[in-house]
């Protein structure tokens, strides 16, 4: 009993400590940044959402005694293939939390692609510019999985070599997997660790995965697709892993991509799921469906379904926090810009969407100041020129506003006090 009470007592102690970081950092985004809406700043679902509760649980459970395994999932288009924001998520929760951190995840190298970004928190080179594939090509020439990009070799001295570059967590990599497959069928990459070449541990050619285990952690390595005449080897994605318990969070994110370019152009999004497994996900698809001229709302809740039922094929559990689409402009002459009001359209289904999914809304258009309000973001150099993006300094904003958000209401709801039930 003592023992349960002093755990107890540390779990409120980090609690409140983290929460007071929260509100010095509120204050100071209130002061420097009057347009803000903070009062929105908060996660809104129903009581009855037997997932998020289960979720919440956990979490505790995982980030107070250390036991458990618990995996989040970002997944949208270019904010979060750019990796700014939700590196930012993943430090805050695993810098606030000590010791939680777990594998790195799934990540995928997206420079070795012709004008391709990469995420900053991994380094990538490459011996040459692969062919590259995505899924909002109209017609995708290779079969791609849950990261929706993939990137092809032809030749046997192609190869892409991979660093973890963030020095203040320890992700403590064992075994890769490289997903991927070659249409001759006689190409098994293999990866150079320590200037030694090492084969695949298990080829499982039916989920096209290649694993390798190590005796030692990794943080660097090489794959090699040694590809000979007539022979192409195609990389959809890179899953790294430790197997220790904690906290994974993965992004999955590519440029330009909409909910039907994940649902309807990827046939191994499913199967690749497995491995992520994911309890929560953070779903950031919206604003490129909402581009166009003509906004189909009904088409739009269609594709989110169904790319939810795959995910709960997963884990029928998993929880869903759907983050709406942020205040954009559209270009209609140049130098001229229109406030897209598609945006109003889209924020409605994202809280339909959570009522039917037992989900929760983190509402960014309404945080940011509704319509029109990009255009403050951007005279305060936190959005992009082309009023749709951020900067790197907005993004680690809206970062750390989630973070508040989510810490809060886990906070909330360890003491059953929340007060941000709006369904």
């Amino acid at each position: 009993m003592e023992r349960k009470i002093k755990t107890a007592i540390a779990i409120l102690a980090m609690m409140w400590s983290v929460c007071l970081h929260a509100q010095t950092d509120t204050s100071e985004i209130r002061a420097k940044y009057p347009f803000i809406n903070l009062s929105a700043d908060t996660l809104a679902y129903s009581h009855n959402s037997a997932a998020l509760n289960a979720f919440f649980k956990k979490f505790g459970d995982v980030t107070s005694g250390k036991k458990g395994h618990l995996s989040i999932m970002h997944i949208g288009g270019s904010h979060v293939q750019a990796g700014t924001l939700s590196h930012r998520i993943r430090t805050n929760l695993l810098t606030s939390f000590s010791g939680i951190a777990s594998d790195r995840g799934m990540i995928f190298p997206y420079s070795a692609g012709a004008r391709c970004n990469n995420p900053a928190d991994y380094k990538v080179e490459k011996s040459n510019t692969l062919q590259l594939t995505r899924n909002v090509y109209k017609e995708p020439q290779k079969q791609l999985g849950l990261c929706g990009i993939a990137v092809t070799a032809y030749d046997s001295t192609e190869w892409i070599k991979i660093t973890l570059n963030e020095p203040r967590i320890d992700f403590g990599t064992t075994q890769i997997t490289l997903l991927g497959y070659s249409e001759t069928g006689d190409v098994a990459p293999y990866i150079i660790f320590n200037e030694k070449k090492c084969p695949p541990t298990r080829i499982d050619l039916r989920t096209r995965r290649y694993v390798f285990n190590f005796h030692t952690t990794v943080d660097s390595f090489t794959i090699v697709m040694p590809c000979e005449e007539e022979q192409s080897f195609t990389l959809t994605g890179v899953y790294l892993s430790n197997r220790k318990p904690g906290l994974t969070f993965t992004s999955i994110g590519v440029n330009g991509a909409a909910t039907y370019d994940y649902h309807d152009k990827c046939p191994y999004f499913t199967k690749d799921l497995q491995l992520v497994k994911p309890d929560l996900v953070l779903f950031g698809i919206g604003v490129n469906d909402a581009a166009g001229k003509t906004f189909d709302t009904a088409a739009f809740r269609r594709n989110y379904l169904r790319i939810i039922d795959s995910i709960r094929t997963v884990n029928p559990q998993c929880a869903f926090i759907f983050i709406t689409n942020n205040d954009t402009y559209k270009k209609v002459a140049r130098r001229k810009y229109a406030v897209n009001t598609n945006a109003l359209l889209a924020r409605e289904v994202f809280y339909r969407l959570a009522k039917e999914t037992d989900g929760a809304v983190w509402d960014l258009f309404d945080i940011m100041g509704g319509l029109g309000s990009m255009t403050k973001w951007r005279d305060a150099k936190l959005g992009n020129s082309d009023r749709v993006h951020f900067t790197p300094g907005g993004y680690k904003l809206l970062g750390d506003l989630f973070f508040n958000a989510f810490i809060n209401e886990i906070s909330y709801h360890d003491d059953g006090q929340s007060d941000n039930f709006h369904f």
